[in-house]
């Protein structure tokens, strides 16, 4: 088996793309440090990833970003960045069952009873306007108490003492209805908050599989082979068994209390939440733990694995009705969420727009679509944008959906989530006269790049 845990893959980064990884030796504290250095880096355009040698009150390191960048994701899967998203759509419809080991790094530690405390962890405070410290890295399992299928996903946990954490479902999705349905019965939800991954393993735990398909089997086909994973060591549950840290606890049914405000994916402070709550039976961990921490906001360590789920999916939804998709992107500027842009090679009228109602129907969350012809650049939004301005006319080039389910998250929906989705159709006419785009020839233009690759060596 290849190696399938967080260290392995930040060290082996590092060796490959030298100063990618940065260790960070001066003292940080975990009130809002980390997110303060990960703000500055990215004012910078940079992404790299940040390990936390010294953090105030604790022997246990951070490290975050992780999953910040294109290229980081890339190269876990043995691909170029502009292959990234094909790769992945491709990789997610293979599925490999897990395989279960017995003796795992986490169970070298394991506090229960009055030794039992999360503030043994690290745990940040981000912005200053969040309700306290926040798990950001926690991927939460848990298995369908009807059925069996596990699934895996990321969810934010406010601590509110040694044992107990706030946790928002507000995605809802699998975990969301796992829960609902044990709680219709009484039940608490046995589950695990799992910290220290490798990014194939996160990678994995975001995809939209078939209800009746394990997210684990997921993973497996991203890494090209079986998910190693381990039984925890208080609960009925298997987690993966490279993790750093593993939360073992229950999801209370019939209990609700605030939890928030936290800075979210949307760039703004969110006090919507589901209000769940979430009580701690063990904190399982290897000797020498790291802290994985993801930034939270419009941070890439928090959006940019979303804009790549998002991207296969809607790649993957395309594929099945239309043929001459050449480009799909959905950009940080649209928080990884809510904006998708998709090239295509016209090849009938009507095409572009029957490829916004389908865009739109692979996640709920999106609600902007631009679909613009194969010449653009779906990757470089001042070419998106140049023919929005030069290709699209508002009154036969728009597609208003009002009232339909959208992000709870979202600070433009209302109360219930329910939002206005918009599709603009930035092709030109099909079949009909168009102004010609200026277009220098390639033999010009490869003369020109040795030229200037030349004049940067003087």
């Amino acid at each position: 088996m290849a190696d399938q845990d967080l260290r392995s893959f930040v060290r082996a980064y590092g060796r490959a793309h030298p100063g990618e990884v940065i260790h960070v030796a001066d003292p940080v504290s975990i009130e809002e440090d980390v997110m303060a250095l990960v703000l500055e880096y990215e004012r910078r355009r940079r992404y790299p990833i940040l390990f936390f040698e010294k953090v105030e009150g604790s022997d246990i390191p951070i490290v975050c970003n992780v999953v910040a960048s294109r290229r980081a994701l890339a190269w876990a899967l043995g691909v170029s960045p502009t292959a990234l998203a094909a790769e992945y759509a491709r990789r997610i419809k293979d599925h490999i069952k897990p395989v279960v080991t017995p003796s795992p790094a986490f169970h070298q530690r394991v506090l229960t009873g009055s030794a039992l405390d999360l503030a043994a962890l690290p745990i940040p405070r981000y912005f200053p306007g969040d309700a306290g410290r926040y798990l950001t890295a926690g991927m939460l399992v848990a298995r369908d108490l009807d059925t069996g299928v596990e699934t895996e996903g990321y969810h934010r946990f406010q601590v509110k003492g040694r044992d107990r954490m706030g946790v928002s479902l507000h995605s809802r999705r699998r975990m969301f209805e796992y829960q609902r349905r044990a709680e219709a019965t009484g039940r608490p939800l046995p589950c695990a908050v799992v910290l220290g991954l490798h990014p194939l393993v996160s990678m994995g735990s975001l995809a939209y599989p078939a209800p009746d398909v394990g997210k684990f089997e997921v993973v497996g086909g991203l890494l090209g082979e079986p998910l190693e994973i381990a039984r925890c060591t208080a609960i009925d549950l298997h987690v993966p068994a490279a993790a750093e840290i593993v939360i073992e606890g229950e999801i209370l049914p019939n209990v609700r209390e605030p939890e928030g405000p936290f800075g979210e994916f949307t760039g703004y402070v969110s006090r919507r939440s589901t209000e769940h709550v979430f009580v701690a039976t063990a904190i399982a961990m290897r000797e020498r733990p790291w802290f994985q921490s993801i930034g939270s906001g419009r941070a890439g360590d928090h959006i940019t694995t979303l804009g790549l789920v998002r991207e296969a999916e809607i790649a993957n939804a395309l594929a099945r009705v239309i043929p001459n998709v050449r480009g799909v992107h959905v950009p940080l500027s649209g928080t990884s969420s809510f904006t998708a842009y998709v090239s295509i090679a016209q090849s009938r009228p009507g095409e572009a727009k029957h490829v916004i109602p389908i865009v739109l129907g692979v996640d709920h969350y999106l609600k902007l679509v631009i679909v613009v012809d194969d010449d653009i650049d779906v990757f470089d939004e001042a070419e998106v944008l140049w023919a929005v301005a030069t290709r699209m006319q508002a009154d036969r080039d728009l597609v208003v959906i009002a009232g339909s389910l959208g992000a709870m998250l979202d600070p433009s929906a209302d109360d219930r989530g329910v939002t206005a989705k918009l599709g603009i159709d930035a092709t030109r006419p099909f079949g009909e006269p168009f102004a010609e785009k200026l277009v220098m020839t390639p033999e010009k233009m490869a003369w020109a790049r040795a030229l200037v690759d030349r004049l940067a060596q003087r």
